[in-house]
């Protein structure tokens, strides 16, 4: 029979049927290009430093600086390269290694009783029709005793119709995803309850029975899934992951037990086995679906961040509450069950999930297995780092879906060196070790518990840090079992990739002292470089590249061991996107990109440098969802458009003083951004987004408004006791009529 892991469709990933002897061979080759890199690294640094003693000797400061400062933005640059090497070489040795658990390893999950699992969905305005699909995702995990809960954040009283319609939807979803489930439960109880009531059990016949409940059980998945219409690459990879590959699994275990049924000679399964098949039967659609609002109670927290929104309810699991209403407002306070409005049973396990994300149907039980082996008792946090979802019909989604895809890779790399980072779309997570990290503090005078960290809007990152310095460690499975939604156009990339870029150097400290503590181990060496360079990285890299295109740096852009060093990292990042069934052509198109995006990532960097020196905190804003196109910020397309017109202009005027290198370096980045503009932004949004076209859209995307002035500040305003959001609403309506007619 073939086993629960096995894809049904496997269109664009790298899977474990590989040959054995492609991993060998891909092991090799990495290693050789390591040894060329380093060769190629020593000879460029001899080159370089010789510069620099040269201009020592002529006893020119501002040489030697000059010169001190291009070394180091290479040796970064050559940092990373190795970097990406080696985690691609320890992601091959663990996916090489790796042997999933078969379907009956997995069933030993269903004898966990009473330690629970609790799925918890962070949702803040999303499309019902995105959160009801990853809802269908968490609902139909093949574990016991599972809890769904759909974590609200939007405001609990919209003043505008349409968000009162979309909370009303959101809030229903839920509630009737658990009716559907709950009708075929029952069918199965009842079989599981004629079977316990049985005195005499006929094997063959009670095996025959359990093969037809299967089957049922493949029909109604294979029914699930001709309910939902295929509208989007997002549609398609849902109804194949939540509905059509369980339902071929069931489908093949159905035809397994009629099988061996059908024999005259020997019993396929005893009485516990029977009874174990009828549990995990009910167990596949007896599931806990419910919402929860932290915004409806004043004494929790009401900070606009994901992190605070899981922090309120994980701070709630194990209790029971009532609600006080002391006028207007609602408090909620600890009670005993018989006067209960709200019990939140505790569970050993929690699965963080965003509300735009997919996971495979065994992706908990496999998780869950992992976590219960005896070699990983001390850790706090296993993930399978996210796969862009596939197919995406715009270049710019799939470009970008490609960078995703190759940090899956330097992700699983991590493991290796034991530098693993939580990837906070997805993960779970032993509730014991998030116990271990919680710190208590007052908010509005309230006393709130931060479990994650919301010190950055890279809250996952620091999380991280502290769970490592407390003696736990964090895992990477190797295996793509989650999925997330990739942003569709540059406006809305942008809020995403800013906020990622945000937040490593305020960690970076704290991950200093981790790694300078004692005990002091060989093992810290690699893992520090690893993690500190995931830290820095944005940083060093972003600003590097803005000198080296600023500035032409004479002699030493004229080295031709320089560009060897790189020739290693992109053919292996090309061969990478290949294997993952994109193309070589966009290699390219990924640096083009990520050209593009070097002013938003340093516009995250100074937000840091900014929060590091001022201590405020910067506001958490979430990736918008909205029809049509996310708009630019004036202040990035003019960094961007200038920074291409610099690169052509420094072209012309390093070929006038004969500086070939430096030319051919500008000549050729400008050239890649003046293909980004045109791809990925597009002129006329670069001009409608100046003020200086009528392009036809409404493009007035206000995301500060929407992001930070509704969801951050109270519902009414204290002085006037006007509604903020319609007083805000009008002022985006005034705005509105000064723009030209679309």
């Amino acid at each position: 029979m073939k086993n629960s892991h096995d894809p049904v469709k496997s269109k664009v990933l790298l899977h474990g049927g590989e040959a054995e002897r492609s991993f060998d061979r891909e092991i090799k080759l990495t290693r050789v290009l390591i040894l060329f890199t380093l060769i190629a690294s020593v000879f460029a640094t001899a080159d370089v430093v010789g510069i620099l003693l040269q201009q020592a000797r002529s006893g020119s400061v501002g040489a030697v600086l000059e010169q001190s400062i291009f070394i180091f933005i290479v040796a970064f640059l050559v940092y990373g390269n190795l970097v990406y090497q080696f985690t691609r070489l320890g992601y091959l040795q663990r996916k090489a290694s790796h042997q999933p658990a078969d379907i009956n390893e997995l069933r030993s999950v269903f004898k966990r009783r009473g330690r629970g699992l609790t799925i918890l969905v962070p949702s803040y305005k999303e499309e019902a029709n995105v959160v009801e699909q990853t809802l269908w995702s968490a609902a139909l995990q093949v574990c016991p005793e599972r809890r769904v809960v759909l974590l609200i954040d939007n405001p609990p009283k919209p003043c505008d119709l349409k968000d009162q319609r979309l909370l009303d939807m959101t809030r229903h979803l839920p509630g009737r995803i658990e009716s559907i489930l709950a009708e075929q439960a029952g069918r199965f109880r009842v079989a599981y309850s004629l079977f316990r009531q049985r005195e005499v059990v006929d094997f063959h016949e009670e095996t025959r029975r359990l093969a037809e409940l299967y089957d049922v059980a493949a029909s109604w998945f294979e029914y699930q899934a001709r309910q939902f219409r295929i509208n989007s690459h997002t549609d398609r990879l849902f109804i194949e992951k939540v509905f059509t590959e369980p339902a071929a699994m069931y489908r093949e275990y159905a035809r397994s037990l009629s099988t061996n049924s059908s024999q005259e000679q020997g019993v396929v399964l005893d009485r516990q086995q029977i009874e174990h098949e009828y549990a995990r039967l009910l167990a596949l659609f007896k599931v806990k679906l419910e919402y929860f609002e932290r915004k409806r109670y004043v004494n929790l927290s009401h900070e606009a961040n994901k992190a605070m929104n899981i922090n309120s309810y994980l701070a709630l699991m194990g209790g029971s509450y009532r609600e006080r209403v002391h006028g207007q407002e609602v408090f909620l306070e600890h009670a005993g069950d018989e006067w209960a409005d709200l019990i939140v049973p505790d569970a050993e396990f929690v699965v963080t999930l965003d509300a735009d994300s997919i996971i495979a149907h065994d992706y908990s039980a496999r998780l869950i297995h992992q976590l219960e082996q005896p070699e990983n008792e001390q850790v706090a946090v296993i993930q399978t780092p996210y796969s862009a979802i596939p197919d995406a019909p715009g270049i710019l989604e799939r470009i970008a879906g490609a960078t995703t895809d190759i940090q899956y890779i330097i992700h699983q790399g991590f493991t290796r060196y034991r530098a693993t980072f939580w990837v906070g779309a997805n993960a779970l997570l032993r509730k014991k070790a998030l116990e271990d990290i919680v710190t208590v503090s007052r908010e509005r005078g309230f006393e709130v518990r931060r479990y994650i960290q919301d010190r950055t809007v890279i809250e996952d990152t620091e999380s991280s840090v502290d769970l490592v310095a407390r003696g736990w460690s964090l895992l990477n499975y190797p295996q793509r079992l989650a999925y997330s939604a990739t942003p569709p156009d540059f406006g809305a990339l942008l809020i995403q990739r800013r906020r990622w870029a945000n937040g490593g150097l305020i960690i970076f400290p704290k991950l200093l002292r981790y790694l300078f503590s004692r005990p002091r181990t060989a093992s810290k060496i690699s893992e520090g470089l690893v993690r500190s360079h995931y830290l820095t990285s944005i940083t060093a890299v972003n600003i590097g590249l803005l000198l080296l295109f600023t500035y032409p740096f004479k002699e030493s852009m004229n080295s031709l061991w320089l560009p060897l060093t790189a020739v290693p990292y992109f053919y292996l990042y090309g061969r990478d996107l290949v294997r993952m069934n994109y193309r070589w052509a966009d290699l390219l198109r990924v640096y083009a990109l990520n050209l593009a995006l070097i002013p938003i990532n340093l516009g995250g960097v100074f937000k840091s440098i900014s929060q590091g020196i001022t201590g405020k905190q910067i506001p958490f804003c979430r990736t918008p969802k909205v029809d049509g196109r996310t708009s630019v910020p004036r202040v990035y397309v003019l960094a961007v458009l200038a920074l291409a017109a610099w690169c052509v202009s420094a072209t012309a005027i390093d070929a006038t003083y004969g500086r070939w290198g430096h030319a051919s370096f500008s000549a050729l980045n400008g050239t890649f951004l003046i293909y980004a503009i045109t791809k990925f932004i597009g002129w006329r949004e670069c001009l409608a987004d100046l003020g200086l076209l009528n392009n036809g859209q409404a493009d007035v995307n206000i995301i500060k408004l929407n992001e930070k002035i509704i969801s951050q500040r109270p519902y009414f305003d204290s002085a006037s006791m006007v509604p903020v959001k319609a007083r805000d609403e009008a002022r985006v309506h005034q705005y509105r009529h000064k723009m030209p007619e679309w």
